[in-house]
């Protein structure tokens, strides 16, 4: 079993990460800066230009249909890489969070691995935090899912009407 108080090494700059994915990561810097889209839309332009030079012929639009769905079917590829690397960065800095607060629940760290079925369980249980929420005065007042329902009842016994509004019957369990 891995120790987990050791920090996992630091590959920020490893040359040897997959090539597909330095080639990704290059690409979608360059695509995604203003110098791409100033190259694209003069290249749109020059085409548009040469329009009447070629007769707006069926050759002179295949030219640019051609080009861009080509364009167009590699990029998606490159992005979704690097969509897939930059979603499971942000998921580990989250666990990070998760796993340094000793009040965050840990049972939230991996929750990207659920089915949608247990999503759906855990959504809910949210639901039901946020609408126990709705009934605070003081919008900073923050709960657990283990404790929101003790803490609710709590704040019933101690002088508020055991009606909270807004409060579905089924939440106030």
């Amino acid at each position: 079993m891995a120790d987990l108080h050791t920090t996992p090494p630091d590959h920020t700059h490893d040359h040897r990460r997959h090539p597909f994915d330095r080639f990704s990561t290059a690409i979608t810097r360059a695509t995604g800066s203003s110098g791409a889209f100033i190259a694209a839309f003069v290249i749109i332009v020059v085409w548009g230009a040469t329009g009447p030079l070629f007769g707006f012929s069926n050759t002179w639009q295949l030219v640019i249909n051609t080009g861009t769905t080509i364009v167009t079917f590699l990029m998606v590829f490159v992005i979704q890489q690097s969509q897939n690397k930059d979603t499971l960065a942000i998921q580990l800095k989250l666990n990070e969070l998760i796993a340094s607060n000793a009040q965050a629940n840990n049972r939230l760290v991996d929750i990207e691995d659920l089915s949608p079925d247990e999503l759906a369980v855990v959504k809910a249980f949210y639901v039901r935090l946020a609408r126990l929420a709705e009934t605070d005065a003081d919008v900073h007042k923050s709960h657990s899912l283990d404790e929101a329902v003790e803490l609710h009842h709590a704040k019933l016994a101690g002088g508020r009407s055991s009606e909270a509004p807004g409060v579905p019957t089924g939440v106030r369990d």
